[in-house]
């Protein structure tokens, strides 16, 4: 498969370079930076080793149309999308927190809960909850956000504290993710899918803060579809979703959560394909639209011809 494991471009005034778990990010003369969706997979904020095909490609087109569709709500990165890969967008200063926001009880924080914790963030829990069960109000659970390892749980309080975000700063992200996580589930319904937990990440550039990075990707969001939800929390099963906890099982199954010491397991040709075939299913779902399969060639060089005219364009501005 012509998959994107990594790049490594040479662009027009080119200033820096970044590889991040998913996305090689170069910066554009201090200005703009070029992100490019690889098919590269990470879980436990561990990189796994076999891209996916097409992964990237979802998660960028994914991602620019939800952009494009909370751009009413705050001003948003993106300059351009030259490639299916590609999003081209302003540089912004980023917060160094991820917001992650839960409308239901799944994932890390039902394993939170599962342990006996009732509070998580900062937030206390009520007694008696199920997992994938709704929460009584959605709950905002940020992290740090890690250039490497592990991202950790912060509560509010200590990021404000630690002044890693200041108060007014913080409490409008606050906002705007309430206001984005409910955009999102009321365009997620119209699918039949839910959003269950999502995380967003903003900067700021001349003192306006901009929503940057993904959103609403498989990698960054749970769904489960609502066809079967209640049935299937009645009877205690597990719910049908549409996110990367499947590939987060696999690995609980064969002994990888990203501790020390711990092996990889195997990644199979039938494993890859079952991936990438629910990274589609998403983009599918989601978004309503089929999934357009690339053109046979080259994917680098059918990204560097298409980022080069987009930046020639936006460099003669």
């Amino acid at each position: 498969m012509n998959t994107i494991k990594e790049t490594n471009f040479k662009f027009e005034r080119q200033t820096a370079f970044y590889r991040g778990k998913v996305r090689d990010v170069y910066t554009i003369a201090d200005e703009y930076l070029v992100m490019i969706a690889s098919d590269r997979l990470s879980a436990f904020d561990v990189v796994l080793p076999r891209p996916i095909p097409y992964k990237g490609q979802v998660l960028n087109q994914i991602a620019s149309k939800f952009l494009k569709a909370t751009a009413d709500i705050l001003p948003n990165w993106v300059v351009s999308v030259p490639d299916p890969n590609v999003t081209i967008g302003m540089r912004c200063e980023p917060f160094k927190v991820e917001m992650v926001i839960r409308g239901y009880l799944s994932g890390h924080a039902w394993r939170t809960y599962k342990e006996g914790k009732r509070e998580l963030c900062g937030v206390t829990l009520p007694e008696g909850l199920k997992e994938n069960g709704k929460l009584p109000q959605p709950i905002i659970t940020p992290s740090t956000k890690a250039d490497i390892g592990h991202d950790e749980d912060i509560s509010k309080e200590d990021i404000i504290a630690r002044g890693i975000v200041g108060q007014a700063d913080y409490e409008q992200l606050e906002n705007y993710a309430h206001a984005l996580f409910q955009r999102g589930t009321a365009i997620a319904q119209q699918q039949g899918l839910i959003l269950v937990d999502t995380k967003y990440e903003f900067g700021k550039r001349d003192e306006q803060i901009y929503l940057m990075d993904e959103i609403h990707t498989p990698d960054s969001s749970r769904y489960f579809y609502v066809d079967g939800y209640e049935e299937r929390q009645q009877r205690g099963e597990p719910q049908k979703q549409l996110s990367k906890e499947f590939v987060r099982q696999w690995l609980i199954e064969n002994g990888f959560q990203g501790k020390a010491g711990q092996q990889i397991p195997e990644m199979t040709d039938n494993i890859v394909q079952s991936i990438s075939e629910r990274y589609i299913e998403l983009f599918e779902h989601i978004t309503g639209e089929k999934f357009v399969f690339p053109q046979e060639g080259s994917t680098t060089e059918r990204i560097a011809k298409n980022v080069n005219q987009a930046l020639t364009t936006l460099l003669d501005r």
